[in-house]
């Protein structure tokens, strides 16, 4: 019987790869790469083959008693044929994973989105247990999201259901990654937080957060110290980007009738400021027989959730066949 299977998260600043045993889910091994100088599809692929020889290295296990690889990544994925569509941030389009990981590693393999596959584990083992109809959002970088239906993920007819990141919040508003105006996560990620703070600096408006970083990579810590310190133009930007995630949750729940809303990401784990006030601002907003049978959780698996997600993959789709 083969007793482990391999995750990987694979994303825009780094890949993690780890062996996971599958009776108790636990991580076992791993290893941890930078990807930001490593664009485009062979070198992705070659940093993905590097950080997956080492896990075998150090882990000393065989291949036959691999079950499965699972690959969760930060962009558009065929699950059915395992090819990476497109993901931006690493300049990846029409790569082949599954074809070439299996021709490499003769291991099945299996892709998923990033936060699809960390959904599958909150649903499996983290805070949607027991749950079957849910809203997953993480807010990091981006805004992920996607919907459970009826214990199932949802896809919908082109394989993006659940974009609540891109729902579109102002009509004639800012410019978005993915192309559009407007888009929730062009106010309220990590990323818009980050723009607005820079802008407002190089206005000349004083901020405690230039003697914690130099104001260009603004990360979590950055913003939840100056957070602490009771920065006024900190304070100012996180209190908007509060007001419109919430917004943009209240009207994912009037419209979806959730059981269950999970929050996650670099913003919601790393500052509970935000989580508290995004949940009671989306309560308020939201309509009030709605949001009364609305729980809200913070995601349990935090940072490890898209490896042990996409260790999960095969299990989640076999059984949901």
């Amino acid at each position: 019987m083969k007793k482990y299977n391999i995750g990987i998260d694979l994303g825009g600043t780094k890949v993690l790869c780890a062996l996971i045993e599958k009776e108790t889910n636990k991580i076992l091994f791993s290893v941890k790469k930078k990807t930001k100088k490593e664009k485009g599809n062979k070198k992705v692929f070659t940093k993905l083959t590097e950080a997956i020889d080492e896990l075998f290295e150090i882990s000393k296990t065989d291949k036959d008693e691999i079950s499965s690889i699972g690959i969760a990544i930060a962009g558009q994925v065929d699950r059915k044929e395992g090819i990476l569509i497109n993901a931006c941030n690493l300049q990846c389009k029409n790569l082949n994973l599954k074809k070439e990981i299996e021709e490499k590693y003769n291991i099945k393999t299996y892709l998923a989105n990033d936060v699809e596959a960390a959904t599958i584990a909150e649903l499996l083992l983290g805070a949607g247990k027991g749950y079957k109809n849910i809203l997953c959002v993480f807010v990091g970088t981006g805004i992920g999201s996607c919907l459970v239906i009826d214990g199932k993920i949802y896809h919908g007819a082109t394989g993006s259901a659940g974009e609540l990141g891109h729902v579109v919040v102002d009509l004639n508003g800012r410019s978005c990654n993915c192309g559009a105006a407007g888009c929730l996560e062009a106010y309220a990620s990590r990323s818009a937080i980050e723009s607005r703070i820079q802008g407002a600096i190089k206005k000349g408006r004083s901020s405690i957060i230039t003697e914690f970083c130099d104001g260009q990579n603004i990360s979590t810590k950055h913003i939840k110290k100056s957070l602490d310190a009771h920065d006024e133009v900190v304070s100012q930007f996180v209190n908007e980007a509060i007001e419109y995630l919430s917004g943009g949750l209240a009207s994912a729940i009037n419209f979806f009738n959730p059981e269950l809303v999970i929050l996650g990401g670099g913003l919601i784990q790393g500052i509970d400021e935000i989580y508290l006030k995004t949940i009671r601002l989306a309560k308020n907003k939201a309509l009030s027989i709605t949001s009364s049978k609305t729980e809200f959780k913070k995601a349990q698996l935090e940072d490890y959730s898209g490896v042990i997600g996409a260790s999960l993959i095969e299990e989640y789709r076999l059984c949901k066949k």
